[in-house]
């Protein structure tokens, strides 16, 4: 696995695709899931061998199943109702450079020390908000932020106490599901499940549900008392109850199969990012159950819960290794996971590459790589490379081409901005200023953040088409052209 990222990013040695392939093939054979989706990468998009969908699928498929497995034996273990999946940070360091907050979207995400003695502090003056949060942040483990469920336990204990239906709902969870940490307790559990759902707790109606739908905590197994409560839940948007009825309707259970229904609740739950649904979407394009067949659709599908198992968490650590001054570690970790087909990945490995004037046909590589998976800052990227011909030869019309996409379809302002640019001064245009001040009004209504910059554009092609107009039409060409003078030709 190892010697095919190394030969495919020509790191140590001279890019060889050919041996990248070898070395992926023979490792995804074995098994390596890492492997496995490099090639389901290369399959997808063609890259060093003939595009094939199915043999994409084949391999995604294989990772994805892993990765679902992972998360539901993560939730059995007790390590909290994390359905919706590994939390996976994809923060593109072009946005953050071109936005002045260099660094800071981690920051945002990681909870530090100063933080958390302020929670624990609030939280300790009876705040029932801040007992939440906290139980939250020791009960998931995320954030920064250990997983302690002792910790968590105490802190919704004593939001229970005030009444909290949602602190509730995670003490039954936990006294349900057990752990090292908290004993397992049905009768608790049910007690906690069962106040929290007389308070409307979407978690709890969900948790109850599965209680009623496996014979849990004393109950009798009930599918039908499952389904009420699932459908209550699901109507307050809760993605955990959505996931269940979908797996009921697709006939688990003993319940009738209705696919319409299976997909309208996993398409409900996957839009919060519920990773078991976009699982089982993918299944469904993948048979044609209840939906027309698409292996496109099922192979990103299966990609995206794919890039959502543990190796991700490498975006976070390259992240911090990157804002740490270690770019060369930083650029490792990226390109290891930009062969993988992580866009964020690709888009962060060309922008290091940059930062070294030789690299610039390799980073081309991967700016096109991550606009071909949708990412408008790096279809602007590869505009301006073909621009300036960084990494390629000048192309205006390649340039265009790319900016015209990411205005047209991803409705850039930057790219809107460029084409005016272009416009304005005839490069692979022919000169029109009335275009030129289209694009710069359509780039300032797109984004505030191009306001200033097309206003300055607009006040310079203002004064450009006055001096234009003086040149075209001075008072003394007016006169002779009145009075039917011979042209003369320095006033031409």
């Amino acid at each position: 696995m190892g010697l095919g990222i190394l030969h495919a990013a020509g790191i140590g040695v001279n890019v060889s695709v050919p041996q990248a392939i070898i070395y992926l093939t023979f490792a995804a054979l074995g098994g390596d899931e890492l492997a496995e989706m490099a090639m389901g990468y290369r399959y997808l998009t063609g890259i060093g061998v003939e595009s094939n969908c199915e043999t994409a699928l084949a391999y995604y498929r294989r990772v994805a199943g892993r990765v679902a497995e992972q998360v539901e034996n993560r939730v059995k273990a007790g390590a909290g109702p994390i359905l919706l999946g590994p939390t996976v940070v994809r923060i593109n360091l072009l946005e953050e450079r071109e936005q002045a907050v260099g660094g800071t979207a981690l920051s945002n995400y990681f909870i530090s020390d100063d933080i958390l003695s302020y929670y624990k502090f609030v939280a300790d003056s009876n705040n029932v908000t801040a007992q939440v949060t906290l139980g939250q942040l020791y009960y998931n483990g995320q954030h920064g932020i250990d997983l302690n469920h002792k910790l968590a336990l105490y802190y919704f204990k004593r939001a229970a106490e005030s009444g909290s239906s949602l602190a509730m709902a995670y003490l039954g969870e936990m006294y349900l599901v057990g752990s090292p940490q908290v004993p397992k307790d049905e009768a608790l559990a049910l007690n906690y499940l069962q106040r929290a759902v007389s308070a409307g707790n979407p978690m709890a109606l969900t948790g109850l549900g599965l209680a009623y739908l496996h014979g849990r905590a004393g109950l009798t197994p009930d599918p039908v008392k499952a389904m009420d409560f699932f459908v209550k839940a699901a109507d307050q948007g809760w993605p955990e109850a959505q996931l269940q009825l979908g797996l009921l309707f697709m006939g688990t259970l003993g319940w009738k199969a209705d696919y319409k229904m299976a997909l309208k609740y996993f398409t409900l739950a996957s839009q919060q990012g519920n990773t078991l649904a976009f699982y089982n979407l993918g299944q469904m394009h993948a048979t044609g159950m209840g939906v027309f067949r698409s292996c496109g659709t099922a192979t990103e599908l299966f990609k995206n819960v794919a890039e959502r198992g543990r190796w991700s968490q490498l975006l976070t650590s390259a992240y911090l290794e990157y804002w740490s001054g270690n770019h060369e570690v930083a650029f490792l970790q990226y390109v290891a996971l930009a062969e993988l087909g992580y866009e964020v990945a690709q888009s962060n490995a060309a922008l290091i590459l940059e930062e070294d004037n030789e690299r610039y046909k390799r980073a081309f590589v991967y700016w096109k790589r991550s606009s071909a998976q949708g990412s408008s800052t790096s279809r602007v990227r590869l505009g301006d490379y073909h621009f300036y011909g960084l990494g390629t030869e000048v192309n205006y019309e390649q340039a265009i081409q790319e900016y015209r996409f990411a205005s047209d379809v991803m409705r850039n302002a930057q790219a809107m901005f460029n084409l005016g640019y272009m416009h304005e001064h005839g490069l692979g245009f022919k000169r029109d200023i009335h275009l030129a001040k289209r694009f710069y009004d359509m780039a300032a209504a797109t984004s505030s953040d191009a306001q200033i910059p097309s206003a300055l554009a607009l006040a310079k092609l203002s004064f450009s088409f006055a001096i234009e107009f003086l040149r075209k039409f001075t008072l003394v060409r007016a006169y002779h052209c009145a009075v039917g003078f011979p042209k003369i030709a320095w006033l031409s």
